[in-house]
């Protein structure tokens, strides 16, 4: 069966699917996966108010899918052009082929439009990336809210979209 196929896109969507429910079986095989939001940090800051920089921070052992992003920003009027994204790194992967991924850290940016200094915007960024152990997430989508800058002000402060959590007793 050739993988351009539409049968063979439609195993490959199965597998990937059954890939999916695979991280219980793994931490019943006593493998402790991370959470997505733990494995890929994501944080965002505005460079000014035309440019978005996006991050993703890759926990050791994890990857993600350069072709799997995507991004949004709202509000309504605000639009952004396409990330300027580095080249990843070629995997032959056993269920979606030859693919570039992301290792350590990866930073995108993006041209933002019809948006004005002083506003806040959402910028949403889909992602999915894997395991080394053989266990690929779900998509995922996190987002961060983010204080439009004057052009020349410099950069925002980066702003982390699952702030780590406090510890009381520290």
């Amino acid at each position: 069966m050739h993988p351009e196929s539409a049968s063979g896109r439609r195993v490959g969507a199965i597998l990937a699917a059954l890939l999916c429910v695979c991280p219980l079986a793994v931490h019943a095989a006593g493998v402790d996966l991370l959470p997505p939001e733990q494995a890929f940090r994501y944080s965002a800051r505005a460079l000014d108010d035309r440019t978005l920089e996006a991050r993703f921070v890759i926990a050791d052992g994890y990857y993600l899918y350069r072709d799997k992003f995507k991004f949004a920003v709202t509000p309504d009027g605000a639009v952004l052009g396409s990330p300027d994204m580095p080249a990843g790194k070629i995997k032959t992967d056993q269920f979606f082929g030859t693919v570039e991924t992301y290792r350590g850290t990866v930073v995108m940016k993006l041209p933002l439009s019809g948006a004005a200094a002083g506003q806040t915007v959402v910028l949403a960024a889909d992602s999915q990336g894997c395991a080394d152990v053989g266990v690929c997430y779900p998509p995922s989508r996190q987002k961060v809210s983010l204080p439009l800058l004057a052009t020349g002000a410099g950069p925002g402060a980066l702003v982390d979209a699952t702030p780590p959590k406090k510890n009381w007793f520290k």
